[in-house]
């Protein structure tokens, strides 16, 4: 039984859209072609890996992984993941999204634990077989936006890449390397799946130990912040919910994980000029941002000066390059009972892979966890009528928690981050632009805390 490309086509043009990992959404669509490359089971119900290339009315193309199930009658349990039905033979069947369909998601598992080769598909084993969770179910989290993970029972969980880009994905490289090096900060890597398409490696799938008792980092804060407001007269360090403690131990982790990547693919220097055209590169994507946030012009002036002084730090101290997070924020660390495990070595969602691979300073991630610290201040503030004490503690929380894991990092590390203001300053008011823009098109109600932390970076307030 084979499932057509010219049936199968008109139903994914349909359906891609609409899922909230495609990232054309808005885009100018001119053709979208599907191929299939490897067929996982043969069933019945027939299960198959096929590729949706995308391609815009730019000329840029994009690549979507869609692993399908045919299932010769309809399933009410799968109703949302259906892209539709075909005839053949003429008999009807039903496609299925297939990482929705717990009796077939087993195949992965499989696959991973016999170290198989299905086609251009190669599913490799980095534990021993009896840790692959073979016979345990599925179930599809929630949280996932750029690509869908499965959570196997409660002990492994399955990421599978949604858009696909030549190269091994840097969560995989990373994994690999830190589980290797028996690092503590991570989620032990068991396996990955790769296919060989147009003579280069490209990562579909990866699957990792679970952290069933861990608590997320960013409702951990949430949950601090609220216990703070809804205090009457006390400060942060007074609240039963103080987050000082952790934020400490986050900074403490987070440069455990710098050491372990520094350990594991080496370091490098920043030259003045690289320094330089990093600037120049904020001051362009300011440019951009003014266009779409109007608002930013306030403190236009202000960032643009923190961009200068980013410039200017490489005639005072050279600027030390490694493998880091490359996004970095509280919802990516979990703690466990013993320690914070971080997550998502993917970087930013948006950007090339090769530049997701690049070497570029800690500092970066150190400015996205205090820019997340910042987020999570302010999140009540954003349906809560805004009052001159919540302004307040708001303001409070964040420096306390930021100071916290400043020492933190700067204990474990070894490293001062008091000489490097200028450095963090300006990564972190770049990525605070950034932030206005996705609010700006995605969440318009946040871009309040966005304009809130740019107005006190602009003027250097931030520490």
């Amino acid at each position: 039984m084979t499932l057509p490309e010219h049936d199968l086509q008109p139903l994914v043009v349909q359906w891609l859209p609409a899922q909230r990992w495609f990232a054309g959404k808005g885009r100018g669509t001119r053709a979208v072609t599907v191929r299939r490359i490897a067929l996982l089971a043969s069933g019945p119900p027939e299960v198959s890996v096929w590729l949706a290339d995308v391609t815009y009315d730019d000329g840029t193309t994009e690549t979507y992984q869609l692993p399908l199930v045919l299932r010769p009658e309809l399933v009410a349990t799968l109703e949302h993941v259906l892209l539709g039905s075909v005839a053949i033979d003429g008999e009807p069947y039903w496609i299925y999204d297939a990482l929705h369909d717990k009796d077939v998601t087993q195949e992965w598992l499989i696959g991973i634990r016999d170290e198989a080769t299905l086609g251009p598909l190669r599913f490799e084993r980095l534990a021993e077989a009896d840790d692959v969770p073979v016979g345990q179910s599925s179930l599809v989290t929630t949280a996932e936006q750029s690509n869908t993970s499965l959570v196997y029972g409660d002990q492994a969980i399955l990421k599978v890449f949604r858009r696909l880009e030549p190269g091994i994905n840097p969560d995989i490289e990373v994994h690999r390397a830190l589980t290797e090096l028996g690092a503590r900060h991570i989620a032990r890597l068991i396996g990955s799946v790769t296919a060989d398409l147009d003579e280069q490696p490209t990562s579909l799938a990866m699957l990792q130990e679970f952290m069933v008792t861990a608590t997320d980092g960013w409702e951990l804060a949430k949950t601090s912040v609220r216990d703070l407001m809804a205090e009457g007269d006390l400060h942060a360090e007074e609240a039963g919910g103080d987050f000082a403690g952790e934020a400490e131990r986050l900074g403490v982790a987070t440069a455990e994980v710098h050491a372990d990547l520094a350990r594991a693919f080496g370091t490098s220097v920043l030259a003045g000029e690289d320094l330089t055209a990093r600037a120049a590169a904020m001051h362009v994507r300011l440019d951009r941002a003014l266009q779409i946030v109007p608002q930013l012009a306030e403190v236009e002036d202000g960032l643009r000066e923190a961009f200068d002084a980013f410039s200017s730090a490489s005639k005072t101290a050279a600027l030390t390059t490694q493998r880091i997070h490359g996004d970095l924020h509280l919802g990516q660390v979990l703690r466990t009972v013993h320690r914070f495990v971080v997550l998502d070595f993917e970087g930013e969602p948006t950007a090339e892979l090769q530049s997701r691979r690049a070497f570029d300073s800690p500092l970066r991630d150190v400015a996205g966890m205090l820019h997340s610290f910042d987020y999570a201040a302010r999140h009540q503030l954003v349906d809560s009528p805004g009052t001159a004490q919540l302004e307040y503690r708001a303001e409070e929380w964040a420096q306390r928690n930021r100071t916290a894991f400043r020492a933190g990092y700067t204990e474990a590390s070894g490293h001062d981050l008091d000489g490097d203001e200028a450095v963090i300053r300006g990564f972190e008011a770049d990525k605070a632009v950034y932030q206005a823009v996705y609010e700006t098109r995605h969440r318009p109600t946040w871009l309040a805390i966005q304009l809130a932390s740019l107005a006190k970076l602009s003027t250097g307030d931030a520490a």
